[in-house]
């Protein structure tokens, strides 16, 4: 019987590996200037911007109505995540029947609530009306407090609360910072800070001893009506010329 023979089978031709490509390392990309890079406002251009604004409303008044330092305090504390319209809307009544701590304590928490129900959060809100309403008349004789540690001290009322008070009611010279002065702060770079306290303490900083009675009225408007959140009037604004925002549309 012949013997069979296999022929090894050819290898196949070794297939050169590709060569891995040669990771390039992008540049990163430039960085947004933030606004604590920017160049500061001048002095000059500070004493500035708040002449335009006195010039433009000199006497500039706080949206939420009441009738005397308690009622602010009141109305204050109910702004808290609320709009100033929608506070006026359900205190115009309240405040009609009840204007002076006794007159609250007497109306009481459920009926309080009726008057407010309109505004978030009033069943929380109803809560500390009525305890700073009874802290008021028991530590504080009826009469609202004339210090920030005081006002702080009554429930539902804080840093922002006593500086309004203390401003509008006593003529203080406080600067409270809500959303809109937060974001005129930032945005411009008139006061930029990572929190309302920063932002504050900056703008009592740089801001005029002879402007600071109106000032936080002016910024809140501002904010409010010029410079808004999401689209803001830059054509429209009265500093667009000063103001340090990369954005701005003019």
């Amino acid at each position: 019987m012949a013997k069979i023979t296999r022929k090894p089978a050819p290898r196949k031709a070794a297939v050169p590996k590709k060569k891995a490509k040669a990771v390039v390392a992008k540049p990163n990309a430039p960085a947004k200037k933030s606004l604590k890079a920017t160049r500061p406002w001048t002095p000059a251009e500070v004493h500035e911007a708040f002449s335009r604004f006195r010039k433009a409303n000199p006497e500039p008044k706080g949206e939420l109505e009441h009738v005397n330092p308690f009622t602010l305090l009141v109305a204050v504390v109910l702004s808290a995540q609320a709009t100033d319209a929608g506070v006026n809307k359900a205190t115009r009544a309240l405040f009609e029947v009840a204007d002076t701590p006794q007159k609250m304590l007497d109306l009481g928490e459920d009926r309080l609530r009726e008057y407010i129900k309109t505004i978030g959060l009033y069943r929380t809100k109803a809560k500390n009306v009525i305890a700073l309403s009874a802290k008021v008349l028991n530590d504080f004789g009826g009469e609202v407090p004339r210090t920030r540690a005081e006002i702080e001290s009554l429930p539902g009322a804080g840093r922002k609360t006593a500086n309004v008070v203390l401003n509008m009611a006593f003529g203080e010279h406080t600067m409270a910072v809500d959303t809109h002065v937060f974001r005129v702060g930032n945005r411009t770079g008139l006061a930029p800070g990572k929190t309302p306290l920063e932002v504050e303490l900056g703008l009592e900083k740089v801001i005029p001893a002879e402007f600071m009675l109106h000032a936080h009225h002016w910024l809140i408007l501002h904010g409010r009506y010029t410079c808004l959140a999401r689209k803001p009037r830059c054509e429209v604004c009265l500093i667009n010329d000063l103001c340090r925002w990369p954005e701005k549309t003019v």
